[in-house]
């Protein structure tokens, strides 16, 4: 495997693990949220550990799924640095409940995001890409059940 592509599914893995993390400090904020702000968290930690179980195992015979990842390396890199930043704002000065959901919308709609639902969702037809997706099979569509939600507690969707 080339480095680079090592490289670019790294930042994948970085910015699935940034996400959980974010997920995780709204749910700690918003206890009448903590539930659905806590299973997102699960999930996107649990595409990280899917990713880098890809890495780790299905690397070494070229059989890693390379349509897993967003081949855009500044574009995985942007969206790692907004969720940093994120993250290092919130802990200071917390978002409303709204922004909250509102943010997770941003996020799920960040290319990289967007490109691992659009991979679940392909007709993918190799061995592995059904072992990733039947790993994955209950952990999709974060933008619809963010908007589902909102719905649900009275916020408009944007």
């Amino acid at each position: 495997m080339a480095d680079p592509f090592l490289k670019l599914i790294e930042e994948a893995i970085y910015l699935e693990w940034n996400i959980g993390k974010l997920y995780t400090l709204f749910h700690s904020m918003f206890p009448e949220d903590a539930e659905f702000w806590w299973l997102l968290a699960l999930e996107e930690k649990n595409h990280a550990a899917l990713i880098r179980s890809g890495l780790e195992y299905f690397t070494t015979g070229n059989y890693f799924p390379a349509s897993l990842v967003d081949m855009n390396m500044e574009g995985l890199k942007v969206a790692n640095q907004k969720v940093l930043s994120w993250l290092r704002e919130f802990e200071e000065n917390p978002p409303t409940r709204k922004a909250a959901f509102e943010i997770g919308l941003e996020i799920e709609n960040f290319a990289g995001e967007l490109h691992f639902q659009n991979y679940v969702e392909s007709q993918g037809s190799s061995r592995i890409d059904l072992i990733f997706k039947e790993l994955n099979r209950h952990d999709k569509d974060h933008a619809k059940r963010i908007r589902l939600y909102m719905d649900k507690v009275g916020y408009d969707c944007i």
